[in-house]
């Protein structure tokens, strides 16, 4: 296939637009935030921050006047504005000639790999990437803080809104703790903060470590045996749905290899050992994803869209370079409604 100038134009097969409209209509398969949706629909902004307006709302009782005495002052809540930067993620790859020249096509015993399969398999590799690394992102902000892959902070919610994190220790190591009563103090801290916010449930996203303690627990192995009983007998995982104390647990084993600045690689677990992190399902605008434009000259001031590739013709058509980024911007609105529960036993 020649790489002639109008591939790589306008409507061409490596034109900006055909590559971004492909990528973006890839299945999404690695993510257990995104199959539950609880960050909702990507959205595009045409700017590179993102300001959230807050207003403090104060609730107080009103006492009773005589008739035509002054009645008092209403006190309003204040205002203010919290500016975030959208995170920038870019990732490059280079596919030469000999990558493919010869190369018999995945599945036939004499067909040789065209270059356009093999462009496929590229920009699903690399969007792929792009996908579980917002999955990373979106843990973080449902935990509070947004992580960057070599394990530095991009966004810490609770810094930013001026709040402390609300830990339980559930002390699941301890026979006679009440686990249930456990549950019902995360519950009441979410409902008591929501502050006009709606949901319909908590949902507790458990470390294996935690899961294992939970059921194992006096108080909560019967209820685990008869929901894992009844769900093996319609062929489901028990560690995804058990519902103890009013809240839904599940089991979270989220993980990804990080390249580190050394050139090696770290495996990073989305949730940490030992951990469970807890949060309100069914609301309405806390949990957001906001997609900023991409990095292009002709991107610039349109809405986001969340993946972007392109593809230009390397020296002499000896090598095609492609490139793809996101521009996500994961946020929990309201960081006083996350809660992280731990067994220190």
């Amino acid at each position: 296939m020649d790489l002639t100038p109008d591939m790589f134009g306008p409507n061409g097969l490596f034109s900006t637009t055909s590559l971004t409209n492909a990528i973006n209509v890839i299945p999404n398969e690695y993510g257990r935030l995104q199959e539950i949706g609880l960050f909702g629909e990507p959205r595009g902004i045409a700017t590179t921050t993102v300001v959230i307006e807050r207003r403090h709302g104060k609730l107080n009782l009103l006492s009773t006047k005589t008739r035509g005495e002054p009645a008092p002052a209403n006190e309003r809540g204040k205002r203010d504005a919290i500016s975030f930067v959208v995170p920038h993620i870019p990732l490059d790859d280079i596919l030469k000639a000999e990558d493919f020249q010869g190369v018999r096509k995945f599945g036939s015993a004499n067909e040789l790999e065209p270059l356009q399969q093999k462009t496929m398999e590229i920009q699903e590799s690399m969007a792929k990437k792009h996908f579980i690394t917002w999955e990373f992102h979106r843990i973080g902000a449902m935990s509070g803080k947004v992580l960057d892959a070599d394990g530095s902070v991009i966004h810490d919610l609770y810094e930013t809104f001026g709040i402390t994190q609300k830990v339980v220790d559930f002390k699941l190591g301890t026979a006679g703790t009440a686990v249930r009563t456990k549950c019902l103090e995360v519950s009441r801290h979410i409902e008591d903060n929501l502050l006009g916010e709606t949901m319909t449930g908590v949902r507790g996203m458990a470390s294996p470590e935690f899961f294992d303690k939970l059921i194992e627990h006096e108080s909560v192995k019967d209820a685990f045996m008869y929901h894992s009983e009844a769900t093996d007998k319609l062929g489901g995982d028990p560690r995804k749905g058990f519902k103890f104390g009013g809240i839904t647990f599940e089991e979270y084993r989220g993980s990804a290899g990080a390249l580190n600045s050394d050139g090696t690689t770290t495996t990073r677990r989305f949730i940490a050992a030992g951990d469970c992190r807890f949060f309100p399902e069914g609301t309405q605008e806390t949990f957001t994803h906001h997609c900023a434009p991409g990095d292009f000259v002709e991107t610039a001031n349109t809405l986001g869209l969340p993946l972007y590739q392109k593809a230009e013709p390397g020296k002499m058509n000896r090598w095609i370079d492609f490139h793809a980024q996101s521009n996500p911007l994961f946020l929990c609105l309201r960081p006083e409604i996350l809660v992280r529960g731990h067994s220190s036993d």
